[in-house]
């Protein structure tokens, strides 16, 4: 990657982006403007090349008065080259486990990079080949855009060599889709993780010319959970971009049946729902899972996903009811809190889980005890006051 400086740092400078990444195909090299800053978590701007491990690169399509909020980042241009040879594309889809990866915060609210990047660590350990960057379980709709591509970054370049990061860069607006997908592109992720319209809801028509507009960006899955969204991406929908060269596959929540009938048509299904995973690999075709459990438990959860264990997936289901006793992520946050492996603080309006859960939840988490991320030395339902609330972040 070619990189004009117009601070004071040094074109040897380490990056978080370490590699030119391809836009989209039909792009030759392009130069975007871009902004080194703190990143969230880090407690003072860094001054030195050995410094910089701790800044992100946050790239910008406009114009400089978008950095107003970044006093001490240094304005920088980029120019990124094609090379496609990291990007997912259909016939190097990941298989398996891919865990939607929590993102854990400091007492200020700002990101606890040290403990998200342990959690990453133990992921890649287990043997998952991919990852969620900043999705629903990640909180990404509880980051600035800012944060969410430093997140993105800083994930690419710490584990970007060992596992395919998939940034969640969909939005309700197609232009910020757009926008927040060549940012994501920018820093290096190998796939984006693309919503429907939300709220602002659309036709069928304009669902598959918003899909069209982002998948013109690159790689990326397509992500169906009407229980969030509130409308349902119909199969004519998806058939009607599936031919797209950067169509990668779906995320489905609406259920096996579905995946099922999406396999049957040659369409790449993962599962939404843990507690149907396992049936959905082995009985109807799914390639996998992008799962919240795999978070507590990844070693056991992909194990499941390349191995029939009906046995083991059954013993599984009272932990994964229990994770989806209130709206993900709190329970989750919450089990990775009692485990000691994040720090007790929730950016509201999330909450932790009632005491009366947490005890149920300990006892289901020592049931898997030996299964759990390294470093748990303890399982703790905790008193309500150890917890921190965030409302400033």
């Amino acid at each position: 990657m070619q990189r004009t400086h117009t601070g004071a740092l040094r074109a040897e400078a380490a990056f978080a982006c370490t590699q030119s990444r391809q836009l989209r195909p039909s792009r030759a090299a392009r130069t975007v403007t871009a902004v080194l800053a703190p990143f969230p978590g880090a407690d003072t701007a860094a001054s030195t090349t050995a410094d910089l491990k701790k800044l992100s690169l946050i790239t910008v399509f406009g114009s400089a008065p978008a950095f107003s909020s970044h006093g001490s980042g240094t304005l920088i241009d980029i120019k990124i080259a094609i090379n496609n040879t990291d990007l997912l594309s259909p016939s190097t889809s990941v298989s398996s486990s891919i865990p939607a990866i929590k993102t854990p915060y400091l007492p200020s609210g700002k990101f606890d990079l040290d403990s998200y990047d342990r959690l990453v660590a133990d992921q890649i350990s287990h043997g998952v080949q991919g990852l969620i960057v900043g999705g629903t379980t990640g909180e990404g709709h509880l980051m600035s855009w800012d944060e969410h591509i430093m997140l993105i970054a800083h994930t690419v370049n710490q584990f970007g060599r060992d596992i395919k990061v998939v940034g969640n860069t969909g939005s309700n607006s197609t232009r910020e889709a757009i926008h927040a997908t060549e940012q994501g592109f920018a820093v290096g992720m190998h796939a984006a993780l693309q919503i429907n319209p939300y709220y602002g809801k659309t036709s069928m028509t304009g669902l598959k010319e918003h899909f069209k507009a982002v998948l013109e960006e690159g790689p990326a899955i397509i992500y169906n959970v009407p229980g969030r969204t509130s409308q349902d991406i119909p199969d004519d929908v998806i058939m009607g971009i599936a031919a797209h060269p950067n169509f990668l596959g779906v995320k489905e929540c609406t259920g096996n049946d579905r995946i099922k009938a999406y396999a049957d048509r040659g369409v790449t299904c993962w599962s939404g729902n843990d507690d149907e995973a396992h049936e959905g690999r082995h009985c109807y075709n799914s390639q996998g899972v992008i799962s919240v459990t795999s978070n507590l438990i990844p070693g056991l959860f992909n194990s499941l996903m390349h191995t029939r264990d009906d046995k083991m997936n059954e013993s599984l289901q009272d932990l994964m009811s229990w994770l989806f006793c209130e709206p993900n992520p709190i329970s989750l946050n919450t089990a990775l809190s009692m485990c000691g492996l994040i720090r007790p603080v929730f950016r509201l309006p999330y909450v932790p889980l009632s005491k009366e859960q947490r005890v149920r939840g300990a006892a289901l988490l020592e049931g898997v005890r030996e299964h759990l991320p390294a470093g748990v030395t303890e399982i703790r339902a905790m008193e309500d006051s150890e917890f921190e609330l965030v409302k400033g972040y």
